[in-house]
């Protein structure tokens, strides 16, 4: 699935430093900066709630309203809050229709291994290169009936037309080994043991009388 377009109108910021930083958030808004293609920076204001909600999608392309002029950028970095629910600051970079960019794209899976396996992700995102306006939201990749010994490299990850892997290909993504049960610690069997024994005892002084 290509990511959709989506527009974000923009205020210029002209006030910078944590305390203007704190009252554009009281504002439900966020400071961002806008960089890329040897432009001078631009710093932004955006929307809050309709950012958070474009950013829910894995490299969204975005379309920023600035002084009545389109620009389309990429998220490049978001910085949330540590225990909050908001963001703090993005940096955007511009790009240009026509052109590729690397992205980091996650990896879901789909259908179940090989009864008696565990599936391991070793690695939940590829780095891929896509045309700017088609880059895809996720890979699928299917485990059904994986046996014991299975592995999905990065090379293994379908991929569309005009997508190419930026990272080696050997990558490993999925290793399927043999299910262990949990081991129970020494400790605790010696306690186990010793609980049966004192049962056992009891059950014998009960049949003695």
């Amino acid at each position: 699935m290509v990511q959709k377009e989506l527009r974000i109108a923009t205020d210029i910021r002209t006030e910078f430093g944590k305390g203007a930083a704190r009252r554009i958030r009281r504002a439900d808004k966020i400071p961002a900066v806008l960089y890329g293609h040897g432009t001078e920076p631009v710093h932004l204001t955006l929307p809050g709630h309709e950012m958070m909600m474009a950013l829910k999608h894995s490299n969204a392309i975005l379309t920023l309203e600035i002084e009545g002029e389109d620009q389309l950028a990429l998220a490049k970095d978001v910085q949330r809050h540590i225990i909050k629910p908001f963001i703090e600051h993005v940096d955007l970079v511009i790009v240009r229709r026509g052109e590729k960019v690397t992205v980091d794209v996650p990896i879901h899976l789909e259908g179940e291994a090989a009864p008696g396996t565990s599936v391991y992700v070793e690695n939940n995102e590829i780095t891929i290169e896509a045309d700017a306006m088609n880059i895809p939201e996720s890979f699928t990749v299917s485990i059904e009936g994986l046996e014991v010994g299975s592995q999905i490299l990065a090379k293994d990850v379908p991929l569309p037309t005009g997508v190419d892997l930026a990272v080696d290909e050997e990558l490993l993504i999925v290793n399927v080994t043999e299910e262990r049960l949990a081991e129970i610690p020494e400790d605790e069997e010696t306690e186990a043991a010793e609980g049966e024994t004192a049962e056992d005892q009891e059950k014998s002084a009960d049949t003695e009388d």
